[in-house]
């Protein structure tokens, strides 16, 4: 059978407003079997090429090139692992929308109060399709942009996970309460235990910045917060690092 080979001749599509170069195995692998992600272009060294050629769609622009060549579209340091997507970002996803489909099990939702490390988002998406989170809620003018960067944090859970973005945090709390979900703000000052604060439905658990941690408001529209149990010797643990306790306890209550 002739193996297929990259396309060079094909007129490359022409990228519009916000895309960007998508980076790393893991984040290309789940990217390509998104169907709601649109990939324009890709670039592989010779053994990467291999592993993909079968996945890319037919309309895809591809080509085999140097590794060095693939470094310059990806930041500098960037482990690239030999292939780079030219994607358009992800379809938005409407929460009204999102909060009218039923679901089979109990909702599971990270809400992101003005987190703007893309690492910290990327770790924290790539915690919640480990745990079975629905979706991760951030707000529009104080996250990070859907970037090379973000996905290769995620570790493909960019593509996993839906990535909710809405203008207001503490409004699209109260839709949530509204649509019978708990909400639980993560606090150091938590009034008792994340293992206590859970009741085994439909819950949403709601991390702020690190440093300004949860602002007023939004941790006003809460229906309770919770704490993660630690010695003394350490008063707070990275916000992606808390994020992953949190929906493990969230898994093991909602199982």
């Amino acid at each position: 059978m002739r193996q297929r080979q990259p396309n060079r001749s094909r007129r490359q599509p022409e990228p519009g407003s916000g895309t960007f170069w998508l980076y790393g195995i893991h984040a290309a692998r789940a990217a390509l079997a998104n169907p709601a992600r649109k990939v324009l272009r890709a670039r592989f060294v010779e053994s990467a090429w291999q592993q993909f050629k079968d996945k890319l769609p037919p309309e895809t622009q591809s080509q085999v090139c140097p590794a060095d060549q693939i470094s310059q579209l990806a930041p500098p340091g960037a482990v690239h692992q030999g292939v780079a997507l030219l994607c358009e970002p992800l379809p938005p996803v409407d929460l009204d929308d999102f909060l009218a489909v039923p679901q089979s099990g109990a909702r599971r939702i990270a809400v992101l109060d003005q987190i703007t490390d893309p690492h910290n988002e990327g770790a924290i998406l790539r915690s919640a399709a480990a745990f079975g989170f629905s979706a991760v809620v951030v707000q529009t003018r104080h996250s990070p942009p859907e970037t090379g960067v973000l996905a290769k944090a995620a570790s493909g859970a960019l593509d996993l996970v839906p990535r909710i973005a809405v203008v207001n945090i503490a409004r699209a709390l109260e839709e949530m309460g509204r649509a019978g979900i708990w909400r639980v703000a993560l606090t150091a000052d938590g009034a008792e235990e994340i293992r206590d604060a859970l009741n085994g439905r439909d819950v949403a658990v709601v991390l702020g910045a690190e440093g300004s941690g949860l602002r007023r408001l939004v941790r006003e529209r809460c229906d309770t917060s919770a704490h993660i149990p630690m010695t003394r010797t350490m008063q707070s643990l990275n916000v992606s690092n808390a994020a992953a306790i949190a929906f493990y306890e969230v898994a093991r209550s909602t199982a």
